[in-house]
């Protein structure tokens, strides 16, 4: 099982990795951020999209990134960085590879 601390809001619980996430779900606070960041939707299209999430659990992940916007920022761009890295450490897919010589792609 795994430890959680409880935090001021309400539907957010922080994981024994100092990860922050919604209360009953597996959605972490950053991946919620990431679609605002992403798309620019709105909380009521965020309730459209992730239809399992409560319109009160939605504001409350919001108003915890507000409250922790570095750290959670610092999260995301770490995140980034990461997925950055294997993409170029993967190099081209056999696919592009075949697009682009066939002239398919740039």
């Amino acid at each position: 099982m795994t430890e959680t601390t409880t935090t001021e809001y309400k539907h957010i619980l922080v994981d024994e990795g100092n990860v922050p996430f919604i209360k009953g779900t597996s959605m972490k606070v950053v991946e919620l951020i990431t679609s605002v960041h992403a798309y620019g939707w709105s909380p009521e299209e965020l309730h459209f999209q992730y239809p399992h999430l409560s319109m009160s659990q939605i504001y409350s992940a919001l108003a915890y990134y507000w409250e922790h916007k570095e750290e959670i920022d610092a999260d995301m761009q770490r995140r980034f960085d990461y997925a950055e890295r294997l993409r170029l450490e993967a190099g081209e897919s056999p696919l592009s590879k075949r697009l682009r010589a066939d002239g398919l792609i740039k």
